[in-house]
């Protein structure tokens, strides 16, 4: 499919910093094409999957962004998912790209994502750009230490083999779960670094990766050890640029009846804006 002939032009784009070692989001992911452009699988293997040993959300977002994106040939503006269930390995999941309303500029699109009969993930979405000489960025990223010095964040279980071993995560402000006494956050911020050591380049669907680091703000905000399963994720991009590492800006605006509310603003190394995204998130005590 190439609306209006953006697709080729684009994806080459995409294309034109590929260098060897290293693996583009769809390579990461995991996300297979089929002869059909607007069906994609989806293995849900190991890598791709929490310490829970289900599928992470993020990384489903993250192969619903890039088929969207494959399918549409144009890049995201936003795109908002509801996770219904989970999906275990070896489950296999079929995305299917759905285009509802495909302008000059802005193509309106949804994927479902399914094991079986089951749906797993929807995905809501609109794609596109528009040229013009109106811009700025308002937000205002936190002054944190830098990744050399943050430590590396801790995990209550074993992440052998999971997605959380594929990414260098570190605490760029915020407290160890040792540090967790009871004492709730001032203002319900913390911050991470991270990164994908094998990423080629940043992209959309890396962005819905880290888009769902959300919980992680829960414990942060309520010292205490606590967490959550993602309800929904909604990712809106503002700009691309190349960075190694992503500041994750979690800010956590309320947990009450045994949900959380937040969002996470995602900055590059050079303080460039690149998305926010949102989250509710079921509330989880650890054990």
């Amino acid at each position: 499919m190439e609306p209006n002939g953006c697709a080729r032009s684009w994806a080459g784009r995409r294309r034109a910093t590929l260098y060897v070692g290293a693996v583009d989001a769809t390579e990461f992911l995991g996300l297979e094409r089929t002869e059909d452009p607007l069906r994609f699988r989806l293995p849900v293997t190991p890598g791709i999957c929490t310490g829970g040993n289900f599928l992470f959300g993020g990384a489903g977002l993250g192969a619903a962004v890039e088929a969207l994106e494959i399918a549409s040939g144009r890049p995201l503006v936003w795109a908002t998912a509801q996770y219904l269930s989970f999906a275990r390995p070896p489950a296999v999941l079929d995305l299917e790209v759905v285009v509802a309303v495909e302008g000059k500029s802005t193509t309106q699109a949804r994927v479902v994502a399914r094991h079986g009969e089951a749906e797993i993930i929807t995905v809501n979405a609109a794609l596109g750009s528009r040229p013009t000489e109106l811009g700025g960025a308002w937000a205002e990223k936190p002054d944190v230490r830098p990744p050399s010095t943050s430590p590396h964040r801790e995990f209550n279980n074993d992440i052998t083999g999971t997605i959380s071993s594929r990414l260098d995560v570190r605490i760029a402000a915020g407290r160890r779960p040792r540090d967790l006494d009871g004492t709730p956050s001032a203002d319900g911020r913390c911050a991470l670094w991270a990164r994908m050591p094998d990423l080629l380049e940043m992209s959309a669907a890396a962005l819905g990766v880290f888009g769902d680091f959300v919980p992680f703000g829960v414990s942060q905000a309520t010292g205490l050890r606590a967490g959550g399963n993602s309800l929904d994720n909604t990712l809106r991009v503002a700009r691309l640029v190349a960075t190694e590492w992503v500041l994750l800006d979690i800010r956590i605006h309320a947990v009450a009846a045994g949900f959380a509310h937040g969002l996470v603003h995602l900055w590059a190394e050079d303080g460039t804006l690149l998305a926010t995204a949102s989250q509710s998130a079921k509330v989880r005590v650890w054990r």
